[in-house]
């Protein structure tokens, strides 16, 4: 009887782990749209892999995820969030997962935000995020 326990206790709890690891995973898009709503550099650039192109307003490059932090920091400071909502999700032809949303401002800005997520050998990685003006 001990055998049949563990093997439905197997049956039960295994694809219930799987389950909610995959979930877990899946759900990038939601910390990152945390971590925007809240203004947490440090948060976005946790997905970062060692660099990332990002875009605010009209300055593009591509920073480290250290100089990353900092310049989302110095965004974050002068455009405070106070809402964001993800408007859009998919899938590109190549595989990467991107979202589209609105993210409005204390100072009364509002900016649409777009980002990239790729698969990466360690996993999903945020390769890009663009703030521009509405």
């Amino acid at each position: 009887m001990n055998i049949q326990l563990s093997r439905l206790i197997k049956l039960l709890v295994f694809p219930i782990l799987f389950t909610a690891t995959a979930v877990m995973a899946l759900d990038i898009f939601g910390d990152i749209a945390n971590a925007i709503r809240s203004g947490e550099s440090k948060a976005i650039t946790r997905y970062c892999g060692n660099t990332i192109n990002l875009t605010i307003i009209n300055q593009e490059d591509q920073y480290s995820k250290a100089q990353a932090e900092q310049v989302l920091r110095d965004f974050f400071l002068k455009n405070t969030p106070r809402s964001f909502n993800i408007i859009h999700k998919g899938v590109s032809k190549e595989g990467a997962k991107f979202a589209i949303g609105s993210m409005n401002t204390a100072q009364g800005g509002s900016f649409r935000v777009y980002f990239y997520v790729r698969m990466t050998t360690a996993g999903e990685s945020l390769q890009e995020i663009r703030f521009e003006k509405e």
